[in-house]
């Protein structure tokens, strides 16, 4: 296996970055955000890329990667089909968590949350930014379902395109839209040599952030 012998044995130090709690910023958010712009420097493959976690209602587990497109008013947006799995597991458990994992600055940032609907203004305004072979994708693929072979999904997508070739806009499918998500707890993972890993938790209480340090 390359350099490694198993599995087992693949292993790296995480360097010296650090997250001190006596110099950490009050606000989640503030310190998300000084994250993201310091990732965004060394990261230029999807650094928007978060894993979402969801439940059905038997309480089984989901798990797949999305993008994140926004965050403001202290929540987490992302876009997906209102018909696809998560969409429903949402509707029966609008719980959900976020996980961020940035190799190059050896980081983690885990939210969890509620998580409502976006706006359909807001929803409208976002689709309309993306390019049009994405909005062509989003009205083309039937999310989650079933579908005969990767020909039909083609097909689907030649014809749609050549039926809106003339229009100007395209409007966002009534089944397509973004969700918020609206943490009550969010734990920064600073990796360290030594596996002595940083980890500060924060969490809501009486609607403010309190934190404080966990053991790695």
């Amino acid at each position: 296996m390359n350099n490694w012998p198993t599995i087992a044995d693949i292993r790296r130090e995480y360097g010296n970055l650090s997250l001190d709690e006596n110099i950490v910023i009050e606000n989640p958010f503030d310190l998300f955000v000084l994250w993201f712009n310091e990732i965004l420097t060394v990261e230029k493959s999807d650094p928007n890329a978060m894993v979402l976690s969801t439940v059905d209602e038997k309480g089984h587990p989901d798990s797949r990667v999305v993008l994140l497109k926004g965050f403001e008013n202290e929540t987490f947006i992302f876009y997906t089909n209102y018909e696809s799995d998560k969409a429903h597991q949402l509707e029966k458990m609008p719980y959900a968590a976020l996980n961020f994992y940035w190799p190059q600055m050896a980081r983690q940032v885990r939210i969890r949350g509620r998580v409502e609907k976006t706006t359909a203004q807001q929803s409208d305004y976002y689709f309309a930014t993306r390019p049009l072979e994405s909005k062509l994708s989003a009205v083309a693929s039937p999310q989650s379902q079933p579908v005969k072979n990767r020909q039909k999904l083609e097909e689907d997508y030649k014809r749609l395109e050549l039926d809106y070739k003339s229009k100007s806009i395209i409007e966002r499918p009534s089944y397509w839209g973004g969700y918020y998500l609206m943490p009550d707890q969010i734990e920064f993972w600073q990796g360290r040599d030594k596996r002595l890993h940083d980890r500060l938790k924060y969490y809501k209480k009486n609607d403010k952030w309190l934190y404080h340090r966990l053991a790695p």
